[in-house]
């Protein structure tokens, strides 16, 4: 397994090492003593699957103050992975991470609390899982608008399918009761 860092701390792209041959692959998708060693400690608590179509893009989503960390893949398709830093006092914040993840790169993305999350689907159908270490708590979701100019997230979907919660979602200077940063 490789841990690449990115331009925000504490945001990791995780490179699962894959086991190959004519049959097809192996991979160890988590394991709790490498991913401690990035300070990926969990425990991670829940898990979640989705799938959608191309086009569909889902988030921006966090919790407060019951936070989550998120580990994301893409077991089929392909999407663009966002991660944005949304704590209050962060050198980082309203700065975003964007990786493509996919059944063919086998790549991860580490979202930590305090960032909001989303993705959009590149591929005719995608099924992104996420581990999640804190469980969810609908009362404590908030939404960040998707298309935010100050966000400046290309997010290679002229047209996109959202939700009704995520086109009515305010701008990320409207949000109220986001995370503080404790460097």
């Amino acid at each position: 397994m490789q841990a690449i860092k990115t331009k925000i701390p504490g945001v990791f792209i995780i490179e699962p090492k894959r086991f190959g041959d004519a049959r097809g692959f192996f991979v160890e998708t988590f394991h709790a003593n490498r991913y401690a060693g990035l300070s990926l400690n969990g425990p991670f608590v829940q898990d979640n699957w989705s799938r959608s179509k191309y086009g569909v893009l889902r988030g921006l989503h966090l919790q407060n103050p019951n936070a989550q960390a998120k580990v994301v893949s893409v077991m089929h398709g392909c999407i663009l992975d966002v991660a944005v830093d949304v704590r209050v006092g962060s050198p980082t914040f309203g700065r975003h991470v964007a990786v493509e993840l996919s059944e063919s790169n086998g790549c991860q993305l580490f979202v930590p609390r305090g960032f909001a999350h989303g993705f959009a689907v590149l591929s005719e159908t995608a099924d992104v899982v996420y581990k999640c270490d804190n469980y969810y708590n609908p009362t404590d979701e908030i939404a960040i608008r998707w298309n935010d100019p100050a966000l400046g997230i290309h997010w290679r979907i002229a047209e996109p399918v959202l939700s009704t919660r995520d086109a009515s979602a305010l701008p990320l200077s409207e949000v109220r009761g986001l995370p503080t940063y404790f460097g």
